[in-house]
């Protein structure tokens, strides 16, 4: 199964997508104006990695595919696959 989030694609957002990127299980591509980050496995994106200030950090998640947030605090964002 696969675990998948959608971002909106503002600059704002442009850390978050590129901390993403460097796990070798994530895959990334577009659809629309959001970036469909898609993992195997869980997905995990840590917060300190991005350097995101929490109000950014806290609405990054524009949407969900088949996948439940199980973690979103100030440590990471994890989503598994439903």
């Amino acid at each position: 199964m696969t675990a998948r989030i959608y971002v909106l694609d503002v600059p704002e957002n442009e850390s978050i997508v590129k901390v993403a990127s460097r796990d070798p299980i994530v895959a990334i591509d577009k659809l629309g104006p959001y970036f469909r980050i898609s993992a195997q496995d869980d997905l995990v994106i840590d917060r300190q990695a991005t350097g995101c200030r929490h109000a950014v950090w806290y609405s990054v998640v524009a949407g969900l595919e088949r996948s439940i947030i199980v973690q979103h605090d100030k440590d990471a964002l994890r989503v598994a696959a439903r």
